[in-house]
């Protein structure tokens, strides 16, 4: 089939089966951990907290983990970071197997986890061009992560709540650290030839000075990591807000909350489905732009609607926006940056569409205290539309002289 077919690439199927693997047992780590905290302390702040510790790391270091990549040998640098994952998910097990319950444990492991995130998502994204021999398969495989990453986010959290319920909690964070195993066997049965780029004379401060004055300079990816940047900061935290309008707006309980936590992952599947049967990377500024105005336009209705199978709906064509705008932004970056600056563009990628989440989620909680959370919810939506109408209006002509293409596509799109 045609979605697959990045999957006839040796590298890619084992790094593909290996993650699937590993992104189960990771959010079934994330979903026991959020309900040990809540259960020991009953603090949504605390909860908060442990949230937030885990996401930050992404927005500090960032730039930082991007240039220490470019000078290093990526695939062994994500084989490091998976070796200490898996450290950091026996320890979390072995706290909770002999009932060593510290939220200060807790916190500090999850504070771990995000540094070390920072570090193996950025060569996770850097080595998909190096996993598949046809650039132009780049945006199927890159799909094909994002249908695996968004199955794990629906499936792991309902393992998760089966086995809190039947096994206990211990069990959840045993299978992650298990789930590592065939991870690693699948990175080190793996072929890949990567070409370290030679040791730079510039220092590591001087790689961060080299890599923004590169992205600033490159005013195509400089205005696509805007563009992502303000829909984490500004439009993606609407999710933050979910708890309550299941409960008070709809009236229900947990089981509806689960229903719009599954509705926006069911979407992201099915737009992760259909970039995966794309045969090229010819439309994606298109893509961006037609994604960005679903997004923003599902989120200003959803935040309208009055009836719960409408709200579902929008929250399933939020879903199909948000992973079509971020996987076509990422595909763009990689197929167009320099590939000696590839790790600190995507990092640069990285630190928008993950790092500034925190700091969104915080805000939208307190503009929800301030308006209401329907009102604060239209005030997002409405941040998203208008986000893409700066961007056609000012961007329009930034694309160099060599990418004529584009601007057709640019101007396809006039509003």
């Amino acid at each position: 089939m045609n979605i697959f077919r990045s999957l006839k690439y040796r590298n890619f199927k084992l790094f593909f089966y290996g993650q699937s693997v590993s992104l189960m047992g990771t959010w079934m780590q994330k979903t026991a951990v959020s309900w040990l905290v809540y259960r020991l302390t009953g603090s949504a702040l605390l909860l908060g907290i442990v949230t937030f510790v885990s996401l930050i790391p992404s927005l500090v270091l960032s730039p930082y983990a991007g240039s220490y990549i470019d000078r290093h040998n990526r695939f062994k640098v994500m084989i490091n970071s998976q070796i200490i994952s898996m450290v950091q998910a026996g320890a979390l097990a072995a706290m909770l197997y002999f009932k060593c319950y510290s939220i200060t444990g807790i916190i500090l492991l999850s504070l771990v986890q995000g540094i070390i995130n920072s570090f193996d998502v950025i060569c996770r994204q850097t080595l998909m061009i190096d996993m598949v021999d046809n650039a132009e398969d780049l945006p199927n495989a890159i799909a094909l992560n994002s249908i695996m990453t968004n199955l794990a986010r629906v499936v792991g959290p309902a393992l998760a709540g089966i086995v809190l319920s039947t096994l206990g909690e211990d069990f959840c964070f045993i299978s992650n650290f298990v789930s590592y195993i065939p991870v690693l066997i699948c990175l080190y049965m793996m072929r890949m030839k990567i070409t370290v780029n030679i040791k730079p004379q510039n220092s590591l401060w001087g790689e961060l000075k080299e890599g923004f004055q590169y992205i600033s300079g490159e005013k195509d990816l400089m205005s696509l990591i805007l563009l992502l940047a303000v829909s984490s900061l500004a439009v993606l935290p609407f999710n933050t807000l979910m708890p309550i309008f299941a409960k008070d707006l709809f009236n229900g309980t947990a089981k509806t909350f689960s229903l719009f936590e599954s509705a926006m992952g069911f979407g992201s599947v099915l737009s992760a489905v259909y970039l995966a049967n794309l045969k090229s990377n010819k439309y994606l500024i298109k893509t961006i732009v037609i994604s960005s105005f679903l997004f923003g336009g599902s989120v200003l209705f959803l935040s309208l609607s009055n009836a719960l199978p409408v709200a579902l709906f929008f929250m399933t064509m939020s879903g199909i926006g948000m992973m079509a705008q971020s996987a076509a932004i990422n595909t763009y970056i990689q197929a167009n940056a320099a590939p000696h600056m590839r790790g600190r563009a995507i990092s640069y990628y990285i630190m928008a569409y993950q790092g500034v989440m925190p700091v969104g989620s915080l805000s939208i909680g307190l503009l929800a205290e301030i308006s209401g959370p329907k009102e604060a919810v239209a005030i997002e939506g409405g941040i998203g539309i208008l986000s893409v109408l700066v961007f056609l209006y000012y961007k329009k002509n930034i694309f160099s002289k060599n990418k004529p293409s584009e601007i057709a596509e640019l101007r396809t799109l006039k509003v």
